[in-house]
């Protein structure tokens, strides 16, 4: 006797094709986006997930959106733009408007500090959340991973570079949110990022002061070119999200 099942009455004959499960797919024929390498989270998203992520992301489109209101505001009011952006080029404004008496230099050195560390201690609670994952994702260079590893289990050498942080060339927020997944203390974080942020913004107030008069008649100046400067700031962003969404669409289609 066969060993093979005969199908009874009202049973068809399945193929193995059939018997198959699609693995990946649409109904259109393209393969599903893989999310779980987009996002920062493991597995489905949570409530404090989307508000982090939302958090950013409003930041994000408010620094944008204040942009081309520089050049009018470092004129005008560099200490609220310091307090905005926490910017070097405020801080230096601020700190040149000082020395001829038009505003208390203390307050140039706190707006800067203020401006310079407000949001920091969100990219702290990404990595204390969401750990190594947003770490590639803020540093997709090998290089500066390779270093942020070595710096995992030394609690001193992460205080340092969190105190380096403000230095040009370092990749700040990948830094902080190594500093969450570290396990580092908030407060302990926030005391390094204040200490940061203050030897930066002394040296660029003690620059500015410096500069004096020669430093305001050069942001006058700037005010005087602002309108342009912001007009080239707009007209810079459009081409630059013009040229990004036609690259992507010409690697879209030649995926297909």
């Amino acid at each position: 006797m066969s060993d093979q099942q005969v199908p009874t009455a009202g049973q068809t004959e399945t193929t193995p094709e059939q018997n198959e499960a699609p693995t990946q797919g649409t109904g259109s024929g393209r393969p599903e986006a893989d999310w779980s390498q987009i996002v920062p989270w493991e597995g489905k998203a949570q409530r404090g997930d989307k508000v982090l992520l939302g958090a950013i992301g409003v930041i994000m489109v408010l620094m944008l959106a204040m942009l081309p209101l520089s050049p009018f505001l470092i004129a005008a009011n560099p200490i609220l733009l310091e307090f905005i952006r926490g910017s070097y080029a405020a801080i230096g404004a601020g700190a040149a408007f000082a020395r001829i008496g038009e505003a208390p230099l203390w307050l140039v050195v706190v707006a800067g500090m203020v401006g310079m560390t407000k949001f920091d201690w969100l990219f702290w609670l990404c990595g204390r959340r969401w750990g190594q994952k947003v770490i590639k994702m803020f540093t997709p260079s090998t290089k500066a991973q390779a270093l942020l590893a070595k710096l995992e289990n030394r609690p001193w050498l992460t205080r340092l570079a969190v105190i380096a942080g403000v230095l040009p060339g370092i990749p700040a927020a990948a830094v902080y949110a190594l500093a969450g997944f570290a396990r580092m203390r908030l407060g302990t974080f926030l005391v390094c990022n204040l200490i940061s942020s203050a030897l930066m913004t002394g040296l660029i107030a003690w620059l500015g002061y410096s500069l004096g008069q020669y430093a305001v008649d050069v942001v006058i100046k700037i005010d005087k070119y602002a309108l342009w400067v912001s007009l080239a700031l707009i007209v810079g962003l459009a081409f630059w999200s013009s040229y990004r969404a036609n690259a992507r669409r010409k690697g879209a289609d030649s995926d297909t």
